[in-house]
């Protein structure tokens, strides 16, 4: 059971934990993500299973795409709703016009600092757990970049009754490394009254959209019945992204073996390909190099099992 599933996470359990809820469903010891919901997001969960494990570091750089819902006049310890709240600030004033003005400043290639709430790392151990002991310490910002980043709704926030607040929906595109909850109370202090995230949806990753996304209940219905292979995503198709190189018989026993191959596509040098069999599956990922007289394939990664490579080049494919 070698494949990426496309799962529509909902609130309240970690990204971890919907991987060992997996784990357990399928009987199978090699799942992981590629790419962290916090527990109260929802939506694209990448998650790859069995040998498509090798293809996270390919995957989790994805492109990301995300509805959020912010609420302005209020800051929390959290940057989310559910954390202790330190200040609350009157928005009457603010319009959506003036929502608008800022957003440029939030677009393109920016700084951001993580959140003491994130799962980076500082000497050895995860933000999150300090921050459970109520420490914070000092994090470096981190480049990111926002592709895409609009106005959906704005309005009251009718759950407030006190000081006024504003509920505005966000579509974000952004790169990996993106806290959305730190844009939101980042655009707020911006304008001046404070803001934090109520609510996020994670709509796509890369080509995984949320219209094809599975539930975990559609999941476990399928398992039961023996239809999880229909659920799942190859591996050649989950790196669609990348250009294919497809080999003949002589070469994808060179390949498996780890050798080189001449590029039969014109690609610049470094990039990321797919090097795949005449029936379509996937053998390899490689990276393009140059060479005298054209560009070669070095693997970098080989999916067919090690007896393969000893066997004879029709094995390989």
């Amino acid at each position: 059971m070698d494949g990426v599933l496309n799962i529509n996470k909902p609130a309240g359990p970690t990204s971890h934990d919907v991987v060992v809820r997996i784990r357990r469903l399928l009987g199978e010891k090699r799942v992981g993500h590629a790419g962290t919901l916090d527990p109260l997001a929802t939506g694209v969960l990448v998650v790859c299973v069995g040998k498509a494990t090798r293809i996270v570091e390919y995957l989790v750089t994805e492109q990301k795409e995300y509805l959020a819902e912010m609420v302005l006049g209020r800051t929390t310890t959290t940057q989310d709703a559910a954390g202790e709240e330190t200040s609350t600030a009157d928005t009457s004033h603010i319009t959506r016009e003036m929502v608008e003005a800022v957003l440029p400043r939030f677009t393109g290639r920016i700084l951001q600092t993580p959140p003491m709430v994130s799962a980076v790392k500082h000497e050895g151990r995860r933000l999150y757990e300090l921050a459970r002991k109520d420490i914070e310490v000092e994090r470096e910002p981190r480049e990111i970049t926002i592709y895409q980043l609009e106005i959906t709704s704005f309005g009251p926030n009718p759950s407030c009754s006190q000081l006024p607040t504003l509920t505005i929906g966000l579509r974000v595109v952004c790169s990996s490394g993106t806290y959305i909850r730190t844009l939101c109370a980042d655009i707020g202090a911006a304008l001046g009254v404070g803001g934090y995230i109520q609510s996020l949806v994670r709509t796509r990753v890369g080509r995984f959209g949320l219209e094809h996304a599975v539930n975990l209940e559609a999941l476990e219905r399928a398992a039961a019945e023996g239809r999880v292979g229909e659920l799942m995503i190859s591996m050649d198709e989950a790196l669609s992204h990348l250009p294919a190189v497809t080999v003949d018989r002589l070469q994808a026993g060179l390949v498996a073996r780890g050798g080189a191959i001449p590029a039969s596509v014109a690609v610049p040098e470094g990039t990321l390909v797919r090097v795949r069999s005449s029936r379509g599956d996937l053998i390899a990922v490689g990276r393009a190099h140059p060479r005298a007289g054209g560009s070669v394939i070095s693997p970098e990664k080989v999916f067919v099992e090690a007896e393969s490579r000893q066997a004879a080049p029709e094995a390989a494919v």
